[in-house]
């Protein structure tokens, strides 16, 4: 790995501080809003991009045409969270409130590609864009994001609360993946993903302190409030195991795209 490689990236924009690691994934380390620290911290966490695929993928398992291919199952029995995360992406460009990363996939995955990150950081708002582009030989793909959000800001003020509506939730089975049957929203907590066709729209209120409202144009979201400690709002551009139940094949003319804003108010 290359000191270029290695080395954070800082972005500020007024009070707003953010940290991005490229020898990590490309993970945000950190987020600070007026000296909040908004993402849990350490090489594993703070918000990490989910590519080529999203969640789990059934065994490791997914069919490209009449082709089985066979991923690390690195959360048995699974594959989980994509290749992203584990990579060291290079630093195209990078200014005082403005970025943009990239790694080439290789193997395990089973088709050469480039997945491009960038990110945009306003007083008030962060914009975060993938996109998956495929070199030759098109493949199914899935990107999104995986944020590790603080609970509590510790300041000595309530929980974070979480408000959305989802069009349904998908029914998980025993083995954690979708079943493909959609039900209404159940009572929390939750390690599920959930349909909303008009587009991603999370609240996240810390009562007296900050609201963050995640949005996007992909119409899933995974919520994950089953730790103590932390919550997780993951939007992305298909379910859990979608490789296998909801395709989205990429090709040389027609790359996989997705963003998501985070928009803040101190409250």
């Amino acid at each position: 790995m290359s000191a270029r490689a290695r080395r954070d990236v800082q972005l500020a924009a007024g009070d707003v501080e953010l940290t991005v690691r490229p020898g990590l994934g490309c993970r945000i380390g950190s987020l600070r809003v007026e000296g909040r620290e908004l993402l849990r911290q350490g090489d594993e966490h703070g918000s990490f991009p989910m590519v080529p695929w999203c969640g789990r993928v059934d065994r490791g398992r997914f069919r490209d045409g009449a082709e089985l291919h066979e991923l690390p199952v690195n959360h048995p029995p699974h594959a989980i969270h994509g290749t992203g995360r584990d990579a060291v992406w290079s630093t195209a460009r990078s200014d005082k409130a403005s970025a943009s990363f990239f790694y080439d996939l290789t193997a395990p995955w089973p088709r050469p590609g480039r997945v491009t990150q960038t990110l945009d950081l306003t007083e008030e708002s962060l914009t975060l864009s993938m996109s998956v582009e495929a070199e030759s030989d098109s493949f199914p793909a899935q990107a999104g994001w995986h944020p590790w959000f603080a609970r509590n800001l510790g300041r000595g003020g309530a929980d974070v609360e979480i408000a959305f509506e989802p069009a349904w939730q998908e029914e998980r089975g025993d083995d954690h993946l979708p079943t493909g049957r959609r039900i209404p929203r159940t009572a929390g907590p939750w390690d599920d993903c959930f349909g909303m066709p008009d587009g991603v729209d999370v609240l996240l209120t810390w009562p007296g302190e900050l609201e963050l409202r995640v949005s996007s144009r992909a119409e899933w979201v995974v919520v994950y409030d089953e730790q103590a400690d932390w919550v997780c709002v993951e939007p992305q551009s298909g379910p859990p195991n979608g490789l296998n139940t909801l395709p989205r094949l990429v090709t040389p003319i027609d790359p996989l795209e997705i963003s998501t804003t985070w928009t803040w108010r101190v409250l």
